[in-house]
């Protein structure tokens, strides 16, 4: 990838200025959405290791390496959507993010909705577990990340 090359984590940045100095471990998370976020740049980038090592260590083996290899290898990874967040902030020792991932996998284009709950370990963000949010459910007003900037979903008229 290319210093240019836009974040899979769709922030609008480059992935150099974004999501790749956490998962070349240069420097850590400061909100749990940021660790959401580059989380699914490694699995967009096929990099178990950081989606291990930014599990937390009491939860993570519940994680089958092999199963997270193929999903990430096997997908095709289309866009990340914040829908909320609630606490998770640098000061914040808890969050939770809800987010739609959407990819295809062996041709069947598919969105994985979940809300994912993140706490902070010595000091650093680590993902605890996550929950599937139904498709039907309604979240509170959705933001979506475009050019950089936390922007509201237009509504249809």
């Amino acid at each position: 990838m290319t210093d240019n090359e836009l974040c899979p984590c769709g922030s609008g940045h480059a992935f150099s200025a974004c999501c790749g100095p956490l998962l070349e471990g240069k420097q850590a998370a400061p909100t749990a959405e940021a660790l959401m976020r580059s989380r699914y740049s490694a699995f967009a980038k096929g990099n178990v290791d950081y989606i291990l090592s930014s599990h937390d260590p009491e939860t993570v083996e519940e994680v089958v390496r092999e199963e997270v290899e193929v999903w990430s290898r096997e997908s095709e990874w289309m866009g990340l959507e914040i829908l909320r967040t609630e606490a998770g902030g640098p000061d914040d020792d808890e969050g939770v993010v809800d987010f739609v991932a959407k990819y295809k996998l062996k041709g069947l284009t598919t969105q994985h909705r979940e809300r994912a709950e993140f706490r902070k370990l010595e000091g650093k963000w680590v993902f605890v577990d996550g929950s599937d949010i139904p498709a039907e459910a309604k979240a509170k007003p959705a933001a979506k990340w475009v050019g950089g900037k936390k922007n509201k979903k237009n509504k249809k008229k």
